[in-house]
């Protein structure tokens, strides 16, 4: 499905705040309504926009320390790795990559603690060669809803 101006900018505005009015995204994008609307039943028909969630604040208790993990791996280990990484609950995403690491993953923890232990164990796995870890000190863009 191709994805015009209106499209990608009535997307961007859903990412800011999925519970934006149909009539107030309409005056935000300049169209009417209904049109809105019809956008809006279209992207979700085609997959475009696969649902609507609530993005918990820090007094909700979210966790205060997030961390990406560059993690670079022996070769033929990343299936058992990645079953093993799989199963930390404070794992939020992970993706191969090209380039330095094999791995970027996304941790959230409650604590630095929590993060230096998550960090401890992930470097213990068999099959993990190193880590180099980057701790977020504040989020400047934030289009995910999760």
């Amino acid at each position: 499905m191709a994805l015009d101006t209106v499209d990608r900018d009535l997307i961007t505005l859903l990412q800011v705040n999925a519970r934006e009015s149909t009539a107030n995204l309409a005056r935000k994008l300049g169209i009417a309504r209904t049109t809105v609307v019809a956008r809006l039943a279209r992207l979700e028909r085609d997959g475009a926009v696969v649902g609507y969630t609530a993005r918990l604040g820090s007094s909700a208790g979210v966790p205060a320390v997030q961390a990406h993990v560059g993690i670079t791996l022996q070769p033929k280990s990343g299936r058992d790795v990645v079953r093993r990484l799989q199963k930390l609950p404070e794992l939020q995403w992970l993706s191969s990559v090209s380039g330095e690491f094999d791995y970027i993953a996304i941790l959230k923890a409650e604590t630095t603690a929590r993060l230096d232990q998550l960090l401890d164990e992930i470097g213990e796995l068999d099959g993990v060669i190193k880590t180099h870890t980057s701790v977020v000190l504040a989020v400047r863009v934030d289009r995910n809803a999760g």
